[in-house]
Formats: structure tokens, C-alpha cells, sequence
């Protein structure tokens, strides 16, 4: 492989994290393909989100790049990471490859994050939303949402909203009561955890709320009324 500078490697490294099923190896040859080697920070700044997502397509066999079982959103922050304009954070966690159904009687979970996987961000102010698939026995790391567009939006609030609004509950340190009842009316549940926490940690913890559902969370699970009363009473 190609010997690259320090920056230039971790920017790589940090792009790949986001794109799963695309190893460092494999990344570094659809750049190759895309903008030429060798590599350097003039090359890394003309690839995007097109002929990333075109490159990836063609690695996998998809010519057109429609099926390759990456997200948009990912593919974006993939480029932000190549061209340098994300923090370079060296412990930002591996997605891990999800299918809608993979995961049976699971629901979708936002942390609001500003490294790694810790629970550690306001929900105004992180700069990402890690994204769970999450089980009574399961759970796996689908997505990481970044917010570095959210500034550029007439409503800040609402843009994360609908940066997470596939989801059912969102985990923040804190969130002010605007940006909460934007929350809520998106049919999203907020949990406030003001200590900083691993998210898998928080999300162990939470596993157990499937045992015996509150009401709140037997309607996003779709258990009946008279379900509820009998898992209460039985």
C-alpha cells in the first residue's frame, strides 16, 4: 500500500470507519481510481460525494452505485473526513453493516456525541448523533450523523430533528425546552443523562426497559393497551 503522511492516513482511516464493508485498503484504490496517485491533500479535496459514492459502487460490482448498502449521509461524512474539515478524531467507532429487518423487535436510538462512543454532547451543540439499532439482546452501531451542517440552517434545532427523525429515542447530556418539544412532536423520545457515559454502556442499561415496557415505550415497541395491562399484571 501506498505510504502516506500521518494526516493524510488518519483522514483515510476516519472516512473508511464511516463506510461500512469499505476497508482502508479498498478506500485507498477507489481514490487511486478517482483522483489519481499519489495521494496528497490537493487530491483528497477534489473527490466527492458523486464519485466516492461511484467509485464504491464500481469496487462492490454496482456500476451505478444505487445498491451498495451505504447511506448518503455516510458517504458525506466520509468526504468531510477526506478533506479535512472534520475533527480529527482518532476514536470515532466502526459502523457496522445494517439491513432494515436485520434486527427483529429492535428500535433505532440517536446519541448525541462529541467523541467516539460517549454519551457526552447537548443535543444543540454535539457534533454527532451516534446511531443504534438496538434489541432486548442486540445491538449494533448503524450510522454516525454528523451536525456540521446544522449552523448553516435557518432553524438549528429542527435540522437535527430531522437529522434523526427515523428514530424513536434520543440520549443527550442536556436539551433545552424548544429544541425538546421539536423532539417530541417528531414522535421522538428524549432521555437526559447529564454524566458523561459510554454509549454501549447507557444502551445495556437501557436493554432492560424491554423486560417491562413503561407506556411510552410500549407504544414504540406496538404493544397493545391490553397487552401492556396483562405484561403488568402477570
Amino acid at each position: 500500500m501506498e505510504q502516506l503522511a500521518r494526516d493524510l492516513a488518519l483522514r483515510i482511516a476516519l472516512a473508511a470507519r464511516v463506510l461500512p464493508g469499505v476497508a482502508v485498503g479498498d478506500l485507498v484504490s477507489i481514490l487511486h481510481e478517482r483522483v489519481g496517485a499519489p495521494l496528497d491533500d490537493d487530491k483528497l479535496k477534489l473527490v466527492t460525494v458523486t464519485n466516492l459514492k461511484t467509485g464504491i459502487g464500481s469496487h462492490d460490482g454496482e456500476e451505478d452505485g444505487e445498491d451498495i448498502g451505504i447511506g448518503l449521509e455516510n458517504i458525506k461524512l466520509a468526504v468531510r473526513y477526506l478533506w479535512g474539515e472534520e475533527a480529527e478524531d482518532e476514536h470515532i467507532p466502526e459502523i457496522q453493516l445494517y439491513r432494515e429487518g436485520d434486527i427483529p423487535n429492535s428500535i433505532r436510538v440517536a446519541i448525541s456525541s462529541n467523541s467516539g462512543v460517549t454519551l457526552n454532547g447537548h443535543f444543540g451543540s454535539c457534533l454527532r448523533y451516534l446511531i443504534y439499532q438496538l434489541s432486548k439482546d442486540d445491538m449494533r452501531l448503524i450510522d454516525i450523523r454528523s451536525t456540521i451542517d446544522a449552523d448553516d440552517s435557518d432553524d438549528r434545532n429542527l435540522f437535527r430533528v430531522n437529522l434523526i427523525k427515523d428514530c424513536h429515542v434520543v440520549f443527550v447530556q442536556s436539551i433545552g425546552g424548544p429544541a425538546a418539544a421539536k423532539v417530541v412532536r417528531a414522535d421522538i423520545y428524549p432521555i437526559k443523562v447529564p454524566d458523561v457515559i459510554e454509549a454501549q454502556e447507557q444502551l445495556k442499561e437501557f436493554q432492560k426497559v424491554f423486560e417491562l415496557p413503561p407506556p411510552w415505550f410500549a407504544k414504540i415497541l406496538g404493544v397493545s393497551p391490553e397487552q401492556r395491562k396483562r405484561f403488568r399484571y402477570e
